[in-house]
């Protein structure tokens, strides 16, 4: 049986963003050998408790949706984006899940947010830089990433043929992580202007893995991003 891979709908209101989004989260879950699992924003969560009690992972995908800066007690940034609450309150009972159960979660985009903002970090509101890190879908590579070579991300990249310190990525938020939050640690910078790119747990037992860009867009043309998947699902049977 393949891996259930748990994955919240992208955005509670904006059905066209998420009707987009959601299938290329999808298919790069089926392409790593588990099976995507759709967990709704507008059910109870006794009936999203049913459906997580039987995946063995959670993937948190991006959002238009910003956290909503109260949660880590600072004071709203004009340019920060409203909250979306029903993703929030759904990511944050699967985080629940996730760290309860010990199972593997890879966080993308507004997931590495929503993940840091979880565990007790804050993020930068708004990214004043030279690097245009919202080009999103303009560019299919909009810069580099370092990675950390002792990091679990540089081991995961170590599998494909491409350098498991630097790799161009898709870009596509205005937000990143700025103080970190408990049992995380930054792993990979871009290296222009220090833009935290990717965040994973401190416990070496646990797969917790966030990267601020979309390897989800990529997957066809891109061996570290489809590595980056098989790694959230082959995780899954090396649970304790």
């Amino acid at each position: 049986m393949r891996p259930r891979i748990a994955i919240p709908i992208p955005h509670s209101v904006d059905a066209e963003y998420s009707g987009r989004a959601l299938p290329q989260y999808e298919r790069a879950v089926e392409q790593a050998g588990g099976e995507p699992v759709r967990i709704p924003l507008d059910r109870a969560i006794a009936e999203v408790q049913k459906l997580a009690q039987h995946c063995d992972a959670v993937l948190l995908p991006g959002s238009r949706a910003d956290v909503d800066p109260e949660k880590y007690l600072a004071a709203r940034d004009p340019k920060t984006a409203d909250a979306d609450w029903p993703r929030d309150t759904i990511d944050q009972f699967l985080l629940q899940d996730v760290y309860h159960l010990r199972k593997p979660v890879l966080g993308i985009c507004y997931g590495l947010q929503s993940l840091n903002v979880y565990r007790s970090g804050s993020l930068v509101q708004h990214i004043e830089s030279t690097i245009n890190h919202e080009a999103g879908r303009k560019v299919a590579v909009a810069h580099d990433v370092v990675v950390d070579a002792g990091s679990r991300l540089a081991e995961i990249l170590t599998q494909t043929n491409a350098d498991p310190t630097r790799l161009a990525v898709n870009s596509s938020h205005h937000q990143s992580a700025h103080a970190v939050g408990k049992g995380l640690r930054i792993v990979a910078r871009c290296p222009q202007d220090g833009i935290v790119e990717a965040l994973e747990g401190t416990d070496p037992d646990h797969f917790v893995l966030a990267v601020q860009w979309h390897p989800e867009r990529s997957i066809d043309d891109d061996d570290p991003s489809r590595a980056i998947f098989r790694a959230l699902v082959e995780a899954t049977n090396k649970k304790e």
